[in-house]
């Protein structure tokens, strides 16, 4: 496996921007039709896969090929187009071994490193000065939170003679347990460390925005599933977490109702469901975990696509405000079907992954304490409304003066958001292969 990840890694050096985005394709292919089983599984250099890291490479190489499908204005305008291919395939490389690594101390290491391509493609490609102060957000918010982890990986280290994820077993005091949460928590982002999330998303180009939603704030989640498998100790003091998260869910609802930037708004509900994944790890149980993962999965290819889409128009209008991008019903008929489908798909509606992942996580947290059923039911209710007020003042309304085109899209526009939808509607009939 690893040697034809590896050799497609090497080709994108001698091809065009298209076969790169088609070698991508068939990577994903080769993963999927490998056999993964719910452990470990060898892949090689002291990598391993089991289910939720299979999954996980799945998706970052699957939002990463549609990332350059996204940014093809790039080539088209020859921006430094080779350095964003470099870039990006430097970003996937690093989250696939982020993902693939079965080591502790390997895992920091990847997982910060991912850091740096994405401030790369924040800074060069992004749209407004602002952008420097968005990248020194996210760096400092999140090197701020994983020095601690950094220093607790050594004492574990130190202690226990291993950093292997399935081999560690240290008795975990109180600050280690908070330390090693709090570097994964930043990172997802937890409410009240949520700041850096949308000012880093406003300023990226649409691919760190994909990249970003779609894969980078997984691996928070991926962390708190390693990390719990040997800090159980102090679980007695997840509700702490859970509550912040859920009424984070149901403040930044509301927050996104008071949006004028497009991205902006999408920004905040990953955000919110951000806050319903933590609840779910934070339960432990058997629903909470699987109900976390899937909804990580669906908020992935959701927000991606919505991303995908609020770029679009700002293609079209060269602005990201709402009031500049209404009507699009009259320009792009076939593209308000695609707006509709995503927007409901962002609710959390049948069929899609994420509606799967609500229902298990809505049933472990009130399995867990009947009073999260308000937090939970708020939140449930403004992401319907902030989903259906994006779509319809988006849609309808009186086309703005200044718009720059009036054709109906490109069809690798189409193609984009097809590829966001089709795996997060069609994987429901496959729902045996993530409860196991």
């Amino acid at each position: 496996m690893m040697k034809y990840i590896l050799m497609l890694f090497f080709m994108f050096l001698f091809l065009n921007w298209w076969m790169t985005v088609g070698c991508l394709m068939l990577l994903v292919f080769l993963f999927l039709f490998n056999n993964i089983n719910l452990y470990f599984s060898s892949m090689g250099y002291s990598l391993g896969v089991d289910i939720i890291s299979y999954l996980l490479i799945l998706l970052s190489v699957w939002i990463t090929s549609l990332m350059l499908l996204a940014s093809y204005n790039i080539k088209r305008m020859m921006v430094n187009y080779y350095e964003f291919v470099v870039i990006v395939m430097l970003l996937l490389l690093l989250l696939m071994l982020s993902f693939c690594c079965t080591n502790l101390f390997y895992f920091y290491l990847f997982f910060e490193s991912s850091m740096v391509p994405t401030m790369i493609l924040i800074f060069l490609w992004g749209y407004q000065p602002e952008r420097l102060s968005a990248g020194y957000y996210m760096i400092y918010y999140t090197l701020f939170a994983s020095l601690p982890l950094l220093l607790c990986i050594f004492v574990i280290n130190k202690i226990g003679g291993t950093l292997f994820y399935l081999l560690i077993n240290v008795n975990i005091n109180l600050y280690l347990y908070i330390f090693m949460l709090f570097a994964f928590l930043v990172k997802m982002p937890m409410f009240l460390f949520h700041y850096w999330l949308p000012k880093a998303h406003v300023e990226a180009p649409v691919s760190g925005s994909m990249i970003l939603a779609g894969v980078l704030l997984k691996l928070g989640g991926y962390g708190l599933y390693r990390i719990f498998a040997f800090m159980y100790t102090y679980m007695t003091y997840n509700y702490i977490f859970m509550m912040i998260s859920l009424f984070g869910s149901s403040v930044v609802g509301l927050l996104c109702l008071c949006q004028v930037d497009i991205k902006s708004m999408i920004a905040y509900s990953s955000v919110s469901h951000m806050g319903l994944v933590i609840g779910g790890i934070m339960v432990g149980n058997f629903l909470g975990l699987w109900g976390s993962l899937l909804m990580m999965l669906g908020h992935g290819l959701c927000s991606s696509g919505m991303f995908a889409l609020a770029n679009i128009m700002y293609e079209r209008t060269n602005s990201r405000s709402i009031m500049m991008n209404s009507g699009f019903m009259l320009i792009m008929p076939s593209m308000m079907m695609l707006w509709f489908m995503m927007s409901i798909n962002n609710i959390s509606s049948p069929p899609s992954l994420s509606l799967m992942g609500e229902i298990l996580l809505i049933s472990s947290m009130m399995s867990y304490s009947t009073i999260t059923y308000l937090f939970l039911a708020l939140t449930s209710f403004l992401s319907c409304c902030y989903s259906i007020y994006l779509y319809s003042i988006t849609q309808h309304g009186v086309v703005f003066n200044g718009c720059s085109t009036f054709n109906g899209g490109y069809v690798r526009e189409y193609i984009l958001i097809l590829y966001h939808w089709m795996p997060l509607n069609m994987l429901f009939l496959k729902m045996d292969l993530f409860t196991m």
